[in-house]
């Protein structure tokens, strides 16, 4: 008896212990990557220099402050033309041209406010008959598929779990995917915790007739 409310006290303080622990180590992470952009300042305006000792976080505070000075730039006319001459000029530099178009077309199509990658999950059968997953819509097959792909078909992502950063691009019937009422947020945790933090259940609307 006495082990067994050992046993459970033990448990009861992991699950406490370990979300926080690896939360911190998420952020620390992400924090200490994101102090590696204060190498782009000189040394004399330095936090370090400046008060005499490191702050933890100035690096993240400058990037997303360049992130933000660099979207207000590019949103006035001036900040287009500029942006649009730095295209130009890596265009024109071999191998980095590749490189750099491809990266643009994807996060130009991942972020555009208007697209609809990875803005609905879908409910798929794979890998095979009968066997659900959920899946992420990035769009339509192009180019020469669609000259052979016979009728309406939707290009999905499949992550792998509890990894989603891997999985497997396939481009399947628009007939056999189901739209699911479920945020990419809440698919996420799902995949992540293979299953176990359930999204929500929402009500289902049945259209007037």
């Amino acid at each position: 008896m006495r082990g067994q409310l050992i046993k459970r006290y033990f448990i009861t303080g992991l699950l406490i212990w370990v979300p926080l622990v690896i939360t911190g180590w998420v952020l620390s992470t992400i924090v200490s990557a994101l102090d590696q952009s204060l190498r782009l300042l000189p040394e004399t305006i330095h936090p370090q220099a400046l008060v005499g000792f490191a702050i933890p976080g100035a690096g993240a505070v400058l990037t997303l402050l360049m992130i933000f000075l660099t979207g207000l730039l590019a949103a006035n006319f001036i900040g287009q033309k500029l942006v649009g001459w730095w295209d130009k000029l890596l265009s024109r530099i071999p191998v980095v041209n590749s490189v750099y178009k491809s990266v643009k077309q994807v996060s130009d199509t991942l972020f555009a406010p208007n697209g609809n990658a990875f803005r609905k999950t879908l409910l798929v059968q794979y890998p095979r008959h009968g066997s659900w997953t959920i899946a992420f819509m990035t769009g339509q097959p192009g180019g020469d598929l669609v000259n052979h792909l016979t009728g309406s078909y939707v290009s999905v992502y499949v992550p792998t779990t509890p990894n989603p950063t891997s999985g497997f691009f396939l481009m399947m019937p628009a007939s056999e995917v189901i739209e699911l009422d479920m945020t990419v947020d809440e698919a996420l945790k799902y995949i992540i915790s293979m299953g176990v933090v359930a999204p929500p259940s929402r009500p289902r609307t049945i259209p007037k007739t």
